[in-house]
């Protein structure tokens, strides 16, 4: 259950309705964090103007991408960002096997070494509030700069998304939509 109350959906808040529109014009429905951060909407304003380019403009793999995102949704407990990602990191090529083994990642052989060194990355971001500088020059030997900050600004502002969600209330639900057996036994054992 949110903790605050969300904007209405017919909100013609002239920040907030660019946005806004964008769901609405493609027949969709209004993702109940932007309804919630929309109580502030230059927040709201800011915080897509870093995540719709965050998820379409990098050089490196959405797979990749979305496998930073799965990570961080485990490593911080965040059960709607699980369950929300879970289809688009299977459409981009990410494996449930994969996804599965994100508790072991260092030690399976499901990740290869440029991966594994994204992975390190966000982990150390999460257990230690930031990556080291081993982890980072681990990551510049797979990825040119451009690339590394695409990976660190990923892992960083899902870290973000993951704690905004669990302090404002957004847990998965029903009302999210149905998930998979799959994703919802794997979640479970990954946050056990």
């Amino acid at each position: 259950m949110a903790r605050l109350d969300p904007v209405a959906v017919t909100s013609a808040d002239p920040v907030l309705s660019p946005v806004f529109d964008v769901f609405r014009n493609a027949g969709r429905e209004i993702p109940m964090l932007y309804r919630l951060l929309g109580n502030s909407p230059d927040m709201l304003e800011a915080w897509v103007g870093l995540a719709w380019p965050l998820r379409s403009k990098p050089t490196t793999s959405r797979a990749l991408r979305e496998l930073l995102i799965m990570q961080l949704a485990v490593l911080t407990n965040a059960s709607f960002e699980w369950h929300a990602h879970w289809p688009a990191a299977v459409k981009a090529g990410v494996t449930p096997a994969q996804l599965a083994a994100l508790g072991s990642w260092a030690s399976s052989d499901l990740f290869d070494e440029p991966t594994k060194a994204a992975l390190r990355c966000g982990d150390e971001m999460i257990a230690n509030g930031g990556a080291s500088a081993e982890a980072v020059a681990a990551l510049r030997t797979h990825y040119n700069d451009a690339e590394c900050i695409e990976l660190i600004l990923t892992s960083a502002f899902y870290s973000c998304v993951s704690h905004v969600l669990l302090t404002i209330g957004i847990e998965a639900d029903a009302s999210h939509g149905e998930a998979s057996p799959e994703c919802l036994a794997t979640y479970a054992a990954l946050t056990a």
